[in-house]
């Protein structure tokens, strides 16, 4: 089985790999383009990691309204803070944004050493950890965008943290408008409306979902 770099796996030899998914009951599985590969209810048992494509965990409120919380592609987790937390049921839905291949592992084999004594077991919890304070710092960022107090704010606050993850004031980032819209919980007309406003005020330059932040 390919496993694209992922950061669950720092410091494992390649070699190590094929043993080591027979060590955690690894399963993989494939999913068409918006297919649900986790419903919010489902059992938190299992982490997703995605192999190819990419995959958006998804809030929704009662009327069916969506939410962003984040975007995972290649060699990405998903689910690992539930699962971690020890919560019974997942609070988000996990979505295909493309055709996604996805591993998924058993959290209770990751976090319990097996009868083998495998070496790699520490290692993957202390990655382990680091994706989720990875995870973490993701979401402080996103309350940081949607405290701003208008849309504007908003907007000009995301587009700033892309800007300096990127160390460029020219970016790609990785939603379209109704994503973005959904992302910052704000409606998609009146964000197409106010992209074009700070255009014209030559805040900024945009293409589809490129992006350059001028002066």
């Amino acid at each position: 089985m390919k496993i694209p770099k992922s950061s669950l796996f720092d410091g494992v030899e390649e070699q190590d790999l094929n043993s080591m998914m027979h060590c955690l009951s690894a399963k993989r599985r494939h999913y068409k383009k918006k297919e649900f590969i986790f419903h919010s209810g489902d059992r938190a048992q299992q982490i997703g990691m995605v192999l190819c494509g990419t995959v958006h965990m998804m809030k929704e409120d009662f009327w069916g309204n969506r939410m962003i919380l984040g975007e995972a592609g290649p060699g990405d987790l998903f689910g690992e803070v539930y699962a971690c937390a020890g919560v019974q049921w997942l609070e988000v839905n996990v979505i295909a944004k493309t055709d996604t291949d996805i591993l998924f592992l058993d959290i209770q084999k990751i976090l319990t050493v097996c009868s083998n004594g495998c070496e790699f077991h520490s290692r993957m919890i202390r990655n382990l950890l680091s994706s989720i304070s990875r995870r973490t710092l993701a979401m402080t960022r996103k309350v940081e965008h949607m405290s701003q107090r208008t849309l504007r704010d908003k907007v000009l606050s995301y587009l700033s943290s892309q800007a300096m993850i990127t160390g460029s004031r020219e970016f790609t980032i990785p939603y379209n408008r109704q994503q973005l819209a959904e992302y910052l919980s704000v409606d998609r007309s009146a964000l197409s409306s106010e992209l074009g406003k700070m255009k014209k005020e030559g805040i900024l330059e945009f293409r589809k979902n490129w992006f350059r932040l001028l002066e």
